[in-house]
């Protein structure tokens, strides 16, 4: 089933904000940390937030896209508004 924001971002600008995003956060990398506490695809503080998209949120990359999305369309509304974000302040 499509979510209200897979369809609204299904284009290639978005996209490409989202993938401009993840790969200055952690390369799309699963296992990406850093001293902060921040873990996985999306770099959620702390790591632990994405148990509530499933338990195996360590290893799933799915499971941290899924909360990743989740993130930026309650924060920021789309993929670009995180970008924008990202770009002024260096962390979203």
């Amino acid at each position: 089933m499509m979510n209200a924001h897979d369809a609204a971002w299904a284009n290639s600008t978005e996209w490409s904000c989202l993938e401009n995003l993840w790969d200055k956060e952690s390369g799309w990398r699963w296992n990406a940390s850093n001293p902060s506490g921040a873990y996985g695809i999306p770099q959620s503080l702390p790591g632990s937030k994405m148990g509530t998209a499933g338990a195996d949120w360590q290893t799933n990359p799915l499971t941290q896209i899924k909360w990743g999305l989740g993130y930026v369309d309650g924060r920021y509304g789309s993929p670009c508004g995180a970008w924008r974000f990202f770009q002024a302040n260096n962390w979203y």
